[in-house]
């Protein structure tokens, strides 16, 4: 049978949850396996089990046939196994060449290091897979798109023969994803064995060649690609029929709530990143901002939001100008900021639910006396469950700690904080980066009923079909500039993927 990997009956418990319940997982040599199923299923913490990150309870592991206990990371790249994962595994304080290089730098003479071979090399893999970031760089200074290219470079520069992807397409055009499974393909047809985690069920059936869905930390289906649907497949990981098609009518759009008037914002390393960027969003529409990552929307979102300052231009709220205000009057006047990135700037994970969603509401009468300084803890509780209960968050108790969530429960919690502000516009970056089919399918719902009541909605997304399903309208983002506009649908993906990608500076349509 030629297998790489067996994992026998895994089983993982913590406290008051089995993650995994005897699970059985192979991967042959030259096999793209695809490991799908909702947040909070057991996909990551089989692969983290696989990893070295996790001991299991009880079970098995094979490498190539040999019976192996695999106590850390370290010991799993030995064995040749690489991890790219959701959430980050990287050190700010580094560089990117630190990182890709750690625990495994190059040395000469058998004790110094030898950073420029390191350098070559790393520079040789960027070229090779089009994957450039800056090298010298802190990596606590990149977008979050950098930070998963240096992920994927890490596992590269290891030279892996089982390589393990978590969600590896978010950062890229579609002629990027198209190059990405071609090396896929290519690495797979040199022998070797690629798990590929996704949430983005057409790409699942693009580029793999069996799939294995999880449901509720046991396996639900096993299937070679060809023999099962996408509609199928989500039937498995959810445990009901899923629509695959965000429901809305038309757009009715009303005043124009927000504008910007030939706005320039610099990036942390003082250059340009927004450049003359005019535009208008009116109540009632969404309006989605898609672009390889990198090209000025993080620049732009949070300068909107107050966490970046404007170096020129003007920002306009109902006609009236807060480019100089603070966040605070900013949220006062009724504009929202969900960021792209939860764990670093929308949640604190070691927290509770309901300190969470009250965060930056200390003051209101309705969860505080004496101006914060004595918590009303029924009307917070009474809060929190009908948060719970209407956003569909899955959590045993308002009280439980952030971190004990999975990642799609924990982007519920920042969508229903600031959704339940009740916000006349929405700036929202990467809303279902890392979440499941079915918390997709709710938080398009509530995007689209937000909408509806009346809301602004700035969408950015590196998802691009996920733009192509919301939003009433789109622009292209490219090294700052907005380079096409399209007023609505159908949508051309080649074409916008052509002009994120800077290769057709003109108007879309």
């Amino acid at each position: 049978m030629n297998l790489f990997i067996e994992m026998s009956k895994i089983t993982n418990v913590f406290p008051g949850v089995i993650a995994n319940e005897e699970v059985d997982f192979s991967l042959k040599r030259g096999e793209i396996r695809a490991l799908v199923g909702e947040n909070g299923a057991g996909k990551s913490t089989l692969m983290k089990s696989l990893y070295g990150m996790i001991q299991p309870a009880s079970g098995e592991i094979r490498i190539k046939g040999e019976l192996v206990t695999i106590k850390s990371p370290n010991d799993a790249i030995s064995m040749g196994i690489g991890m790219i994962h959701q959430h980050f595994m990287l050190i700010p304080t580094l560089t990117t060449l630190e990182n890709i290089i750690m625990g495994v730098t190059p040395v000469k003479y058998g004790v110094f290091i030898d950073g420029k071979a390191a350098k070559k090399k790393v520079e040789q893999l960027m070229e090779k897979y089009n994957l450039h970031v800056p090298i010298d760089v802190l990596v606590q200074d990149l977008s979050v798109g950098d930070k998963q290219r240096v992920e994927i470079l890490k596992a590269l520069f290891r030279e892996v023969d089982i390589l393990i992807l978590d969600e590896p397409t978010a950062i890229l055009t579609p002629q990027e994803t198209t190059v990405l499974f071609k090396m896929m393909k290519e690495w797979s047809a040199a022998g070797k064995a690629i798990v590929f985690i996704s949430h983005k069920l057409r790409e699942v059936k693009e580029v793999a060649d069996s799939i294995t869905i999880m449901r509720k930390g046991k396996i639900t289906g096993n299937a070679i690609n060809n023999d099962i649907t996408e509609h199928e497949i989500a039937t498995l990981m959810v445990g009901r029929e899923v629509s695959m098609k965000v429901e809305k009518t038309i757009a009715v759009p009303g005043d124009v709530v927000l504008e910007t008037v030939d706005l320039n914002v610099s990036d942390n390393q003082h250059l340009p990143a927004v450049k003359d960027f005019s535009l208008k969003v009116r109540a009632g529409e969404i309006v989605g901002v898609a672009g390889v990552e990198g090209n000025g929307q993080h620049e732009l979102i949070e300068a909107l939001a107050g966490m970046w300052s404007a170096k020129t231009g003007q920002m306009l709220f109902k006609g009236d100008d807060f480019t100089h205000r603070s966040i605070r009057s900013r949220m006062d006047i009724g504009i929202v900021h969900v960021p792209e990135d939860r764990l670093k700037t929308g949640l604190c994970s070691e927290m509770s639910l309901w300190e969470n969603l009250i965060s930056g509401r200390l003051e209101n009468i309705k969860f505080s006396r004496g101006k914060g300084l004595f918590f009303r803890f029924k009307s917070i509780a009474d809060f929190s469950k009908k948060m719970i209960e209407d956003f569909r968050i899955k959590i045993p108790d308002h009280n439980y700690t952030l971190k004990t969530l999975s990642g799609g429960n924990q982007q519920k919690v920042v969508i229903a904080r600031e959704l339940s502000r009740e916000p006349q516009l929405l700036l929202i970056s990467q809303p279902t980066r890392g979440v499941d089919m079915g918390a997709i399918e709710f938080i398009h719902k509530e995007l689209v009923a937000l909408r509806d009541r009346g809301c602004a909605i700035l969408l950015v997304s590196a998802d691009l079909q996920e733009l192509m399903n919301i939003s009433d309208r789109m622009i292209v983002m490219y090294e700052g500039e907005i380079v096409g506009e399209i007023p609505g649908e159908p949508y051309d993906e080649n074409e916008i993927g052509y002009l994120m990608a800077g290769l057709q500076k003109e108007v879309a349509k």
